[in-house]
């Protein structure tokens, strides 16, 4: 049985990552992709590995890329062409879903905007990926992973120091995005089926971080005030807190409701004295404390490693506890590989790898990360005989013209 979004087409005419990430997580959900590129150099996330400093010939892969577009079909053609523009209308007409990514103006210059592409297709889904929404004095500015950090207020809000901005590395901004647009195509195509009608989405990286940091941002507009970092050596609550333990690997402790667990705390801690000391009595008391209480602990988890700490709290008390992971612990952490939330695959020019799994799970048409992304304009013959009907001479004319 197929995924989920089996039987769906979906016209991704995006680059870099917000859109592509969108694009590909309907893939893996059983989306058929056909990626439309630019004739010549495609997508520019194709040579990402240049920008970034990394020499193109050092037989890395280019794992943006993968990433990215995994499962897709790629379309090289030049939309500057009038065959060019008559090759995406036809492909309109026989699809679901019309993704893009560029500055505002540019599928209207074209010709590719939705008020021209629903009179070729009314149920089309046309899905836009920006940087701060469609509406506003800003509407039209480019914007990248980085801007849509900064711009949300998120890069003031890691940390400890309230000065100084800090970017989370991985193009936090660009998937969430992606994931927000990816959630809007499955709302509207499910808003197809009961009207018949399709529709034009937004995405913005600006709105997406601002859902992100939901409970935050509505501290603020609700309250007046937002919630301040700290440091997590006068974190209010030192059992909501992480700890560094004999081996150097950190410990994250989740008690919300710290007063229930406090005095089992103390004892299998070896803190049998603190259970009872006025300073540490309650919440409040332990967060008028924290600084003290907070060095104290330092130094007893810092007598065993992590496992031990783990498998004692575990063991012998009914505590919420987990490992800080690194980004190198992922791909082996069991419950990711039990999850598979990463998994093995055998890439047939890289070889055997792992890539990021599917985080949803179904029970009955589940997703499937397992795909290559494509080389440039890989399956431009097979879309236009096998789908679009031109003929083989057309074809040939195509390329003789510089069109595909």
């Amino acid at each position: 049985m197929g995924g989920p979004l089996d039987g769906i087409r979906v016209i991704d005419w995006t680059i870099w990552q917000q859109g592509p990430v969108a694009s590909a997580m309907l893939a893996d959900l059983g989306a058929e992709v056909i990626k439309v590129e630019e004739r010549e150099r495609g997508d520019p996330g194709r040579g990402v590995l240049a920008v970034a400093g990394i020499p193109v010939n050092n037989g890395l892969p280019n794992f943006y890329h993968e990433a990215n577009n995994r499962h897709k079909k790629s379309l090289a053609v030049n939309l500057k062409t009038l065959p060019g523009r008559e090759i995406m209308r036809r492909l309109v007409g026989k699809s679901d879903v019309f993704l893009q990514n560029f500055r505002k103006g540019v599928a209207e210059r074209l010709g590719l905007d939705y008020a021209r592409l629903r009179e070729l297709n009314s149920r089309l889904i046309y899905a836009n990926a920006t940087g701060y929404g469609p509406e506003g004095p800003e509407s039209a500015e480019p914007s990248f992973d980085y801007l849509g950090e900064a711009r949300s207020g998120i890069m003031m809000t890691i940390g400890t120091d309230e000065s100084q901005p800090c970017y989370i590395f991985g193009g936090i901004a660009d998937q969430m995005g992606a994931i927000m647009l990816a959630h809007g195509i499955v709302v509207a195509l499910f808003a197809r089926e009961r009207s018949g009608a399709g529709q034009e989405i937004h995405a913005s990286h600006l709105g997406s971080m601002i859902a992100l940091q939901g409970l935050n941002v509505s501290c603020r507009a609700m309250m007046g005030t937002q919630m301040t970092p700290r440091s997590r050596r006068s974190a209010f609550n030192p059992l909501w807190n992480h700890y560094r333990c004999a081996d150097g690997k950190w410990l994250c402790l989740g008690m919300l409701q710290s007063d229930r667990y406090w005095k089992d705390f103390c004892r299998v801690m070896g803190l049998e004295r603190l259970a009872d000391d006025p300073r540490f009595a309650t919440l409040i008391d332990r967060g008028a404390n924290a600084e003290t209480l907070i060095e104290i602990l330092d130094g007893v988890f810092a007598t065993k490693s992590r496992d031990e700490w783990l498998r004692k709290l575990r063991e012998e008390g009914d505590f919420i506890a987990t490992v800080v992971n690194t980004i190198d612990d992922l791909p082996d952490d069991p419950q990711v590989v039990a999850n598979e939330y990463v998994v093995d695959y055998e890439h047939p020019k890289i070889g055997p790898t792992k890539i990021v799994g599917v985080p949803l799970k179904f029970s009955a048409t589940p997703g499937n990360p397992y795909g290559r992304a494509p080389e440039l304009g890989e399956h431009t013959e097979e879309i236009l005989v096998g789908l679009l009907g031109y003929g083989w001479d057309e074809v040939h004319q195509l390329r003789e013209q510089q069109v595909i």
